[in-house]
């Protein structure tokens, strides 16, 4: 039997205007996918996050001790090269997809995920200084997003090579650094204000990847 066409929508997430913020990619599957294939997805596909969406049946939920109250979706994220446990900027992406594509009336959805269950809330735009938008007729809602996150606990950590970090940030020294338990994630507490535009290029000169 064919596969049914998945649906995919590229997100700007963190800006309101085109072709700027951080990009992902948006899946809506109807069916479970292999590995093999979400990963060739986001490959294919080569920007920094690809998720995939898959809606969970709350009918088959019902009278579960655990089942849900409100729209559940299972959310997987995938890199170009591997698949990973969270991302911030793709559950925002998801979200936005799932609430300005008309499949849900709801403002609230739960996240089935590798790091547990993320909650992502609709909230109204209060203010009323600037004008609806319109396309196609149709008034375009403006609204924040607000998700809710498994909290991470922060460590010590006597192991980090800070000559190194050091060098990399151009100097900028460091308060604290701690790491986050369970992953390898280094928490830098600066001393001073710095640019981060200007943090993240002195990075990329002695890291490959950055998350």
């Amino acid at each position: 039997m064919a596969r049914k066409p998945v649906k995919y929508s590229v997100v700007d997430a963190f800006t309101e205007l085109p072709f700027k913020g951080n990009p992902a990619a948006v899946c809506l599957l109807e069916e479970e996918r292999e590995d093999d294939w979400l990963q060739s997805v986001a490959s294919e596909f080569n920007l920094s996050e690809t998720c995939y969406l898959t809606r969970i049946d709350l009918e088959s939920a019902r009278g579960s001790p655990n089942a849900a109250l409100h729209p559940r979706f299972r959310l997987r994220w995938f890199t170009p090269v591997t698949e990973v446990e969270l991302c911030g900027h793709a559950t925002l992406a998801a979200a936005h997809t799932l609430f300005t594509s008309g499949l849900l009336k709801c403002n609230t959805i739960e996240f089935l995920t590798q790091s547990g269950i993320l909650t992502a809330k609709k909230v109204p735009d209060l203010k009323k200084s600037e004008p609806l938008k319109y396309e196609n007729g149709e008034a375009n809602e403006r609204f924040f997003i607000e998700l809710d996150f498994p909290a991470t606990t922060i460590v010590e950590d006597d192991s980090v090579e800070v000559s190194s970090l050091h060098k990399a940030l151009s100097g900028a020294s460091a308060l604290d650094i701690k790491k986050t338990t369970g992953h390898d994630f280094l928490v830098y507490i600066f001393a001073f204000s710095v640019s981060l535009q200007h943090m993240i290029l002195s990075l990329r000169k002695y890291y490959t990847y950055l998350v």
